[in-house]
């Protein structure tokens, strides 16, 4: 028995999103280093930029790959993209400025052996496994880094594993009260693959529009901001966790104002369908 393997075709080229979300991912993670250069935390939201960017690339990349008959592997792809990623992005963030460029390649290196795994020894001989695989590891070792950034401050090890504590009037290390200590990258982990497998889930079937769903990860995007925003307030200045905060809700607002508009220009398309008749007999 043979299944016949369609793809979902049309808008921009996924190589396209692609570069777009690689390049704008690495450009908001590295513009948090800005807060070591100034010695403050102000510029932690870029660091949420960016990881928006690498969630809308993801969706695509999900898109890209599940469009190959395989729909129920959308949260599959979703884990195994962040399961790669978080190793990845630990592991990078102990060589300092070069941390984002390290963990990229560490996951590209992990996502390439895993996609071969699942084409070659699984036998599920999908077309585009291999480089899906790979890029959606990168996208989640991104994704994890910005909004970690954007919670602690920063993208180092060191920064995101060590906080402090006050005894008696004098401030300690404490690894407890750190964002690492705290667990808050396991929540950080649920909101990204929330964002990154829920735009393709929500916007698939017969009336399926590519710039509705990039519009949809966007908004998922700046929507999980939000929340690293509101964890932000217990590791950076108040002035910096409220900046994120606002750049988070703005940008938020305008994504899901365009993605509401963007349904009902879908949604109008199909008032004069026709309802599917039944066949005779049945």
């Amino acid at each position: 028995m043979t299944v016949k393997i369609e793809v979902i075709a049309g808008g921009l080229p996924h190589d396209q999103i692609m570069i777009a979300g690689l390049v704008g991912s690495l450009v908001g993670i590295y513009l948090t280093y800005l807060n070591v250069l100034t010695n403050s935390y102000i510029f932690s939201f870029f660091g949420g930029l960016g990881a928006v960017c690498a969630l809308v690339w993801g969706s695509h990349a999900i898109k890209v790959l599940c469009s190959y008959g395989i729909g129920t592997g959308v949260p599959s792809a979703g884990y195994i993209s962040l399961g790669s990623g978080v190793l990845a992005m630990l592991f990078a963030g102990r060589f300092g400025v070069a941390a984002p460029i390290v963990g990229l390649i560490l996951a590209a290196i992990i996502g390439a052996i895993l996609g071969f795994l699942a084409n070659n020894v699984l036998m599920m001989k999908i077309p585009v496994m291999i480089q899906s695989i790979t890029e959606l590891a990168v996208i989640g070792a991104l994704a994890l880094m910005g909004l970690s950034a954007m919670a602690s401050g920063s993208f180092l090890f060191a920064g995101m594993s060590t906080g402090t504590s006050t005894f008696l009037g004098m401030v300690t290390t404490s690894y407890g009260n750190s964002f690492i200590g705290l667990s808050l990258i396991a929540v950080i982990f649920i909101l990204n693959m929330i964002a990154i497998q829920a735009p393709f889930n929500a916007t698939l079937g017969p009336s399926w529009q590519q710039d509705r769903m990039l519009w949809m990860a966007a908004e998922a995007g700046f929507l999980t901001m939000i929340v690293v925003a509101v964890m932000s307030f217990a590791f950076l200045s108040l002035s910096a966790a409220l900046v994120s905060l606002a750049v988070s809700i703005i940008l938020w607002a305008y994504t899901y104002s365009m993605y509401i508009t963007l349904s009902k220009r879908d949604a109008a398309f199909w008032l004069d369908s026709k309802p599917i008749k039944e066949p005779e007999g049945h």
